[in-house]
């Protein structure tokens, strides 16, 4: 055997870059892929530490969620890099981006170091880090490294993290080239609705008090910084048709925008349905706002999809309206449920592929991910679209327990999730062996 890992993958119905499907194999050596053929003859092959028949199954690149927020440090009660590395690993997730806002805030150099450090000891998936904007903290985003860039908070945070006066956000877009993620929700606007509200302790009112206006105005003035400064702009999470309408009209080269699996499939609707666990942060919309969504992502107006994984616990969940906090997990049923999508002809593999890995590792300048090509890293992921099964809450690893699609009846599951060249999940059983790595950026 040889001294470094190899795989072998057999019988596979593998995507390849060009977005057709091949029949064939791969092979794997250390973390990387070395080669993609109808057949490797053993007189070709490399010796082979594990060779996986996958007969019936499609191999897709792994996923790279963009957009997270893993609870540690400081909120480990909700998740912790362990227990949120394990639910990607099984949601075929093999690189994540995670957000700031946790407890001590990320936004110096070693708040940064720090979380790195964690994720290197527990990470079964490769990671990276957003670091946050204060109003105070201009040369901690112009130094901090690595990281995928700058997060914005224009609204639905308190405290530091919040960024809401124009001239602190024109003195971070002014300054340095590095890419700004924004949550794009105007807060005075927010602020004067919760007045309008005040009293009203009907969770629908959330979508109200956070209305479509919000969200544009803060997008129109996120896109205006950008233009004026030629600045790299990314815009999280978009959840309004207005929102999708004005990019479609004006989005320069330089700017991307994402959007959730739950602002594509779900509505005010699940209000009444799943209560406080259909609350989150830019709101759910309107049936219209789905489908101008998902036509918007078709046209390639929306880059790619992120998840947004926020969870809390069933016990604060289970409070009254407003006292409820916002967010909910989604990495192990994201892609089961953009494939469950491709499978109903709403789009394709190939498309759900790019929307999750390809595309996002093209935004963030990720090097050698997205694609299964020789000299790209070797993080796959088997899917079965051939059988269903539904979302079980006794299934997830997720810590918080729960998903906003329990009961779903989702194709496309992962049997088996690579990373690195490593098995790191097969079949229901993890490798807790396994550990990711720090993600780079060709900043």
């Amino acid at each position: 055997m040889s001294s470094i890992p190899s795989l072998l993958i057999r019988n596979a119905r593998i995507l390849l870059p060009t977005g057709e499907f091949l029949v064939g194999e791969v092979q794997t050596l250390g973390r990387e892929i070395v080669r993609v053929a109808p057949e490797i003859l053993a007189s070709d092959s490399l010796p082979v530490d594990k060779e996986v028949d996958a007969q019936g199954l499609t191999l897709l690149p792994g996923v790279i969620d963009p957009q997270v927020h893993f609870r540690e440090p400081g909120l480990e009660h909700k998740e912790d890099l362990f227990t949120a590395s394990c639910a990607c690993a099984k949601g075929g997730v093999t690189s994540f981006l995670e957000m700031p806002n946790t407890r001590p805030l990320t936004t110096t150099q070693a708040a940064l170091d720090d979380k790195l450090r964690r994720a290197a000891e527990k990470c079964l998936v490769n990671y990276g880090f957003f670091i946050g904007a204060t109003a105070e903290n201009l040369p901690d985003l112009l130094e901090a490294h690595p990281t995928p860039g700058i997060k914005i908070f224009m609204g639905s945070m308190h405290g530091q993290l919040l960024v809401d006066r124009d001239t602190v956000l024109e003195s971070i877009f002014a300054k340095g080239d590095r890419l700004i993620a924004v949550h794009a929700e105007d807060q005075a606007r927010i602020n004067q609705r919760r007045q309008e509200f005040a009293g009203i302790n009907d969770l629908a009112i959330h979508s109200q008090i956070q209305d479509n206006q919000a969200a544009l105005l803060a997008t129109e003035l996120a896109l205006h910084l950008s233009k004026k400064y030629q600045r790299r702009l990314h815009i999280l999470h978009l959840s309004t048709a207005q929102e999708a309408d004005l990019l479609r009209q004006d989005k320069p080269g330089w700017v991307t925008a994402e959007v959730t699996p739950q602002h594509l499939l779900l509505n005010t609707s699940a209000y009444e349905k799943i209560g406080t666990l259909a609350q989150m942060n830019p709101p759910l919309r309107s049936p219209h706002d789905n489908e101008v969504l998902w036509q918007a992502l078709l046209d390639g107006v929306i880059d790619f999809i992120a998840t947004d994984h926020a969870p809390h616990t069933l016990e604060e969940k289970a409070q009254e309206y407003p006292n409820t906090p916002s967010g909910m997990p989604g990495v192990e049923t994201s892609l089961p449920l953009m494939l469950t999508q491709a499978m109903q002809g709403r789009c394709s593999v190939a498309q759900v592929a790019n929307w999750m890995s390809a595309a996002v590792a093209k935004a963030y300048q990720i090097p050698k991910k997205g694609a299964i090509a020789p000299g790209y890293d070797a993080d796959l992921v088997l899917v079965d679209l051939d059988n269903y099964r539904p979302v079980l809450r006794e299934e997830l690893l997720t810590k918080c327990g729960w998903s906003p699609f329990e009961g779903w009846n989702l194709t496309g599951w992962p049997v088996l999730t690579i990373v690195g060249g490593q098995v790191v999940y097969e079949r229901g059983k993890l490798n807790l062996e396994v550990r990711g790595e720090a993600l780079t950026f060709n900043e």
